[in-house]
């Protein structure tokens, strides 16, 4: 697994290395030994995917509170995703600050989430489909969120979302967050 750096410190794109021949590849895409090595969560409690009937769906920006925090490895199976991560870790040099990268299936490249950290995508492509490798056990009682359009973060996303659930539209702004 090959581990790149993001602006958020503790959160990182991982990319499987390659092992080819004739028949293809084969690539791990998970290694706790190799994420606890570098002090990231290496735990997984457990797999959700998401698919994402049309191009403009938007989820997020979800975290969960303490004491049921959750590191992610996100990963787009199909289509492709804008995924964002916001810092909402408090004392964090990078609080309140966002990154984003694409995902899809040609870059292979997964989006480690640490804990803390809130996390949402605009899919790019009709028919995508999102994977997530968990560490932690969710509980709907812990779950939170901030807006995807909060004007304190201001997110730069690629185009106007076209599909937002209730739940995702009435998320707090940072500022009445409390």
């Amino acid at each position: 697994m090959i581990f790149e750096t993001t602006s958020i410190p503790g959160a990182c794109l991982v990319r499987p290395e390659r092992f080819q021949d004739e028949r293809g590849f084969f690539a791990r895409t998970w290694s706790r030994e190799e994420l606890e090595a570098r002090g990231l969560a290496g735990g997984l409690d457990h797999v959700s995917v998401s698919w994402n009937r049309l191009r403009g769906t938007l989820r997020g920006m979800h975290v969960q509170a303490a004491p049921y925090e959750e590191a992610k490895l996100v990963t787009c199976l199909r289509g492709a995703v804008h995924d964002v991560i916001v810092d909402l870790r408090p004392g964090s040099p990078t609080l309140r600050r966002w990154c984003a990268a694409r995902l899809d299936p040609a870059g292979m490249a997964a989006l480690y989430v640490p804990a803390g950290v809130a996390h949402g995508f605009l899919t790019l492509e009709d028919d995508s489909l999102v994977q997530y490798a968990i560490s932690g056990r969710w509980s709907p009682a812990h779950a939170r969120g901030i807006r995807y359009d909060d004007p304190a973060i201001a997110i730069d996303w690629p185009s106007p979302p076209v599909v937002v659930n209730e739940r995702d539209r009435s998320w707090p702004l940072l500022g009445s967050a409390g």
